[in-house]
């Protein structure tokens, strides 16, 4: 490959030639913005403008936040551009609104050019300081929140927060136990990654960037997507693309074999193994492509295909060095690691009861809208796979009580969340959504029929949309019980993926121009709350790291204020009353005082509060080494989660003071139902 070629050459007459050769490659590459460019960013434009909830035009109101939002996105750190920079791009700022609705773009690439230039410059003073002496027993220190602080005035101001950086580095790494010639070896490789993978953005990426960046001043959830973004979106929501199964890194440049997925091309064929390395990529006809120093999202994308289509890998092997010439035909590669799992727990051994609770990890609430719409009967869906698990539990013999396990649980399809809650209640509303217009619409469940077990939903910060839509209803219908952080994450919006050349442009004009990802509709729980801000607030809360940190809705830049419009009409169900959780919320709050187990977690918030507080970092090697002793116990266990969310390929609870205390609480509920139904009888 040229490039690689020239970065060896330029690597023996020194940093600053190599640098130059790479800067002058890449800028051709991103030159200035296409036709197609200008294209997208009109329709881009006008539909958000037509299309978003709030119906906002794009103005001298939003010019300022969208200069501020792509300078952000580039710089979060302020740690390349110059106030002068910032001045100059300035004087465009106002016009920025009326450049994208008339198309013109040229900005996003005039700036980006300009940041890769300052990123050599600083890649370059970077080097430098890495092989400087630096004196570790001064007392100085580097900004937490380094993007708080103004745009650097001069660039010797600039090169002091990079000694500073650097320092802080070095000073990590000392603590570690490294030696001075491992460390300058390990910074050196670190920023010439760092300089080369921001050398590889495309130009679409500096177009989406530069689009998502307008968008999030309506609010955080619209962006644009690209082509090659829209196709990684469409992957998750059908969990499955068409590939060889094998996940890739990049390493030093090098595209290395990460894993082999089970059930794909490449373990079927026997011969690629984790470590080895691929250096050229070909189709079923034409040369092979050097694929060495090639940015890994790109790799990937010549690897994949159409599906029963062939692919030819040049590898290396990882145990021999010996290269060879592999032809694999590509096939439907199931993402099964992100599929709804589930796993019946016997408690005594973890609890002292003898209850079988069925446990189900739900990671997202994935469609496949394509099949679905082709009428395809085995489309891939959230709801059909909960319900085989379920069905699943039942043949192999009843379970005392259900854990539907939402933590980290982001959301996806509104579908998928109606269904699955009609899984637990037998027909009515489940989400009332408020339209563009005002009107507010009710989507009910109206299957006949549901799972009748107990039901508890565990949540965090990070459940959100979906998630909180059926935690919403679960709550409002008193199926069953939430138990988790304080409350989630606090997204009550729905957000409508719109092809960007759907309905803007001629029907001639086929182009695919990406999609764009849009708040258009706000939702509510059927009891008329707004979920957006404030989230689902849990019946019972665990201790959790998690909870205290500033990651809600709320914390977002431009979100969505919380509203409440009237209810709707539904049922109530006889799972839950208000004695039945202050009675299990006493009963956990006393294990879990009484629990040593517990602090361990307790030490880890109180530490995560404090340092939440703390501006800056020391520099001071002893000092810093003293904060880093009290953090001991928390770095021992920095692999292990503390609040049990499941591995990859392990048990789907596995067995922490959270995760124990989730299966008390269930054998308490248990316990309350079968003795309301004793007094019953």
């Amino acid at each position: 490959m040229k490039l690689k070629r020239l970065s060896r050459a330029a690597s023996a007459v020194g940093l600053g030639t190599c640098l130059l050769v790479v800067t002058t490659i890449f800028a051709q590459q991103l030159a200035g913005p296409t036709e197609d460019d200008s294209k997208t960013a009109q329709s881009v434009a006008k539909m958000i403008t037509r299309y978003h909830i709030n119906h906002k035009d794009i103005d001298d109101a939003i010019a300022p936040k969208f200069f501020d939002a792509f300078l952000q996105n580039l710089d979060p750190q302020r740690m390349y551009f110059l106030a002068t920079d910032i001045d100059e791009f300035g004087r465009s700022k106002m016009q920025l609104d009326d450049q994208v609705k008339d198309g013109d773009v040229k900005f996003a690439y005039t700036v980006f050019r300009r940041y890769l230039k300052r990123v050599d410059e600083r890649a370059a003073v970077a080097h430098q300081l890495i092989d400087a002496k630096h004196d570790f027993t001064v007392d100085e220190e580097f900004p937490v929140e380094a993007g708080k602080q103004p745009w650097a005035a001069t660039a010797d101001e600039l090169n002091d927060r990079w000694r500073k950086r650097v320092k802080l580095d070095m000073v990590n790494l000392r603590i570690d136990g490294q030696d001075a010639a491992k460390i300058k070896e390990r910074l050196h490789k670190r920023y010439n990654t760092l300089a080369r993978s921001i050398h590889e953005t495309e130009s679409w990426e500096v177009l989406e960037t530069y689009l998502s960046s307008l968008s999030h001043c309506f609010d955080p959830h619209s962006s644009y997507m690209s082509p090659e973004t829209l196709e990684e979106f469409q992957i998750q929501m059908r969990l499955a693309l068409d590939g060889i199964g094998a996940a890739l890194r990049s390493e030093d440049g090098t595209t290395v074999v990460a894993q082999i997925v089970a059930g794909g091309a490449a373990e079927k064929d026997g011969r690629l193994k984790v470590g080895d390395k691929i250096t050229a990529v070909g189709q079923e006809t034409g040369d092979m492509v050097d694929i060495v120093e090639m940015k890994l999202s790109k790799v990937v994308r010549m690897i994949r295909g159409k599906r029963g289509s062939k692919v030819r890998l040049q590898v290396a092997k990882a145990d021999t060095g010996e290269t060879g010439v592999y032809d694999l035909i590509r096939q439907t590669v199931e993402l099964k690691e992100s599929e709804v799992k589930g796993e019946v727990i016997n408690t005594k051994g973890r609890t002292g009861r003898d209850s079988k609770i069925g446990v189900i990890n739900i990671p997202s609430f994935y469609r496949d809208f394509s099949a679905a719409e082709k009428g395809q009967d085995d489309f891939k869906s959230t709801a059909r796979d909960l319900q085989n698990v379920l069905t699943k539990f039942r043949e192999k013999g009843p379970v005392d009580a259900l854990v539907l396990d939402l933590r980290m649980n982001g959301g996806g399809a509104l579908s998928e969340a109606i269904e699955v809650t009609g899984l637990f209640i037998d027909e009515g509303p489940v989400v009332q959504v408020k339209e563009p217009n005002s009107k507010v619409k009710t989507y009910s469940d109206e299957t006949k029929g549901a799972f009748n077990e107990p039901l508890i939903v565990v949540c965090n910060r990070l459940s959100a949309s979906a998630s909180e839509i059926f935690a919403g209803a679960i709550k409002d219908y008193r199926r069953g019980i939430v138990v988790g952080d304080t409350t989630t994450h606090g997204k009550g919006t729905v957000q409508n993926v719109m092809e960007v050349n759907s309905s803007m442009f001629s029907f001639f004009d086929r182009k695919n121009r990406g999609a764009l990802k849009l708040t258009i509709n706000q939702f509510y729980r059927v009891n008329g709350d707004s979920t957006q801000n404030l989230g689902v607030k849990s019946d019972i809360v665990l201790p959790s790291v998690l909870d205290h940190m500033d990651i809600g809705e709320s914390s977002m830049e431009n979100a969505l204020a919380f509203d409440r419009i009237e209810p709707a009409e539904h049922g109530m169900l006889a799972y839950v009353n208000q004695d039945l959780i202050s009675s299990l919320q006493q009963k956990s709050q006393n294990r879990v005082a009484k629990n040593t187990e517990f602090d361990r977690v307790r030490e880890n918030i109180r530490e995560y509060v404090d340092r939440k507080s703390r501006k800056t970092i020391t520099l001071n090697e002893e000092k810093l080494k003293e904060e880093r002793e009290k953090d001991k116990s928390e770095k021992k266990n920095k692999d292990e989660d503390e609040d049990g969310n499941p591995k990859a390929d392990g048990p789907l609870l596995p067995v922490t003071p959270y995760n124990d205390e989730l299966l008390n609480i269930a054998g308490d509920y248990v316990e309350y139902l079968r003795r309301a139904s004793t007094a019953q009888r």
